[in-house]
């Protein structure tokens, strides 16, 4: 089998995109470009990835991880100069190096793998991934000769009249013998108006040795496309989300309305799922079977449990059972946990808690920093007073206690195996289990009050 590697090229700062974000880190359906093109280059068999790096190298570091090695360009000489970054890493290795940008997210692993293919089969010393473009204005033609391989490229400004006719552009996307290309790269020239190294130098030097270049075109041109200012982001915006909701629908999702749907590369949902206009699911989400997610919610890296329902809510960072009625207008905030059958309604808050299977708070509350056991029920505007302006404390609900409307537990606190807490008490000391807790002034009627309010 032969040897692969990569050489990604995420050095340049992206002036055009305005924006003090490096270029490849905007995000593409929640996910960095360069790492959906390092996600979909890890997908295939690759021994080395290498990342070549520039302008924000930590920040693009933290984000890839280990997923690549790393090459710094520190200047910016043009992308044969940026390739020949990696050569420490990949100069003396046999087999097929790909080349692909940091900011042309929507390539897919499918079609990094015919290019491959096309590659080996040929025997070519390098491999142009092409497309069909319906205006092909200012883009290099991909002339070939009589025996269908590359004659050559041909820059819009230098093609003659029949030459701009030819609807097969060059993308930017290679893939090279290893050994060639490397060889290649020390013979190529800045001499040139900008003075910089340029790669498809190599497939002119290659080309005058005799070798084979070939080219594999790919039918989707929106594929190929560089993200290069903020129009470019969006219309990549807009493909890879019709692409990823599409994905979902045949996979047995219904989404209702997918140009008002938003759904990061990295969520899986299962089938028979109902996902409403508005909804937004962001990062490494999972969704069970038969869910109702929608309309008008935010759902982002949580796991849900099947047949669950979350209208117009929030939930970051959290586990979320079966059965589980959330919203209208609820937050799940990170760190919590909700069991099975649990309900949180209008205007409900949870953070940094664990709900017991079967428990309920229906209305108007926040518990932060609780441990609520199983069948609990919270009346409407309960309250954990976690906070005393400097420390956060843990309040703990044990099964089966029902917290009157309007109730403050203030902890650190424990509330008992089923006890009762009285509607308006604040509640400042444990509770024992079966107790009923009341904790507030007795009422007093102050007869004729108005009357005399009113002669005043």
């Amino acid at each position: 089998m032969i040897n692969r590697y990569a050489v990604i090229l995420a050095a340049g700062q992206g002036t055009r995109m305005k924006s003090k974000l490096y270029k490849v880190l905007h995000p593409v359906c929640g996910k960095p470009m360069v790492q959906h093109v390092v996600d979909h280059v890890s997908a295939l068999n690759f021994e080395k990835i290498v990342t070549v790096v520039g302008h924000g190298a930590e920040t693009v570091k933290s984000h890839l991880g280990t997923k690549s090695e790393y090459a710094l360009q520190a200047e910016q000489l043009g992308t044969a100069h940026a390739v020949m970054q990696a050569a420490p890493m990949l100069q003396d290795k046999k087999g097929v190096t790909l080349v692909i940008c940091g900011d042309t997210p929507l390539i897919t692993p499918e079609t990094m793998q015919e290019l491959l293919d096309l590659h080996e089969n040929t025997g070519a010393k390098a491999t142009i991934l092409t497309a069909y473009a319906e205006d092909p204005t200012g883009y290099g033609r991909i002339i070939r000769n009589s025996e269908g391989h590359v004659g050559k490229i041909v820059e819009h400004k230098d093609a003659n009249e029949d030459e701009r006719k030819v609807t097969e552009i060059n993308t930017g996307t290679y893939c090279f013998d290893n050994e060639a290309l490397f060889t290649a790269l020390n013979n190529v020239s800045n001499d040139n108006v900008q003075g910089e190294y340029y790669l498809p130098d190599v497939i002119e030097i290659l080309k005058e040795q005799g070798d084979i270049v070939s080219a594999y075109q790919t039918l989707d041109f929106d594929e190929t496309l560089g993200v290069n200012d903020r129009v470019a982001l969006s219309q990549a915006e807009k493909t890879m989300k019709k692409r990823i909701n599409k994905k979902h629908m045949i996979n047995g999702v219904s989404i209702i309305d997918p140009d008002n749907t938003y759904i990061s590369a990295d969520a899986e949902i299962g089938r028979d799922t109902v996902i409403n206009p508005g909804t937004v699911i962001l990062g490494e989400t999972k969704i069970g079977e038969d869910c109702i997610i929608g309309p008008n919610s935010e759902i982002k890296d949580c796991q849900i449990g099947d047949r669950t329902t979350i209208r117009q809510s929030v939930a970051h960072d959290s586990e979320i059972g079966v059965d589980v009625n959330i919203g209208p207008f609820a937050h799940v905030r990170p760190d919590s946990k909700i069991g099975n059958e649990v309900k949180l309604g209008n205007f409900v808050e949870v953070k940094k808690a664990t709900f017991g299977n079967g428990s309920k708070a229906s209305h108007l509350s926040y518990i932060g920093d609780a441990e609520v056991g199983a069948d609990v029920n919270l009346g409407c505007g309960s309250i954990t007073v976690n906070y005393d302006g400097k420390k956060k404390y843990l309040t703990k609900i044990e099964d089966g206690v029902f917290v009157g409307c309007n109730s403050n537990l203030v902890a650190p606190v424990t509330i008992g195996k089923n006890a009762y807490v009285a509607a308006g008490s604040t509640i400042t000391e444990d509770v024992p289990g079966e107790a009923l807790s009341i904790a507030r002034a007795r009422q007093v009627n102050k007869e004729n009050y108005v009357n005399k309010l009113n002669n005043k």
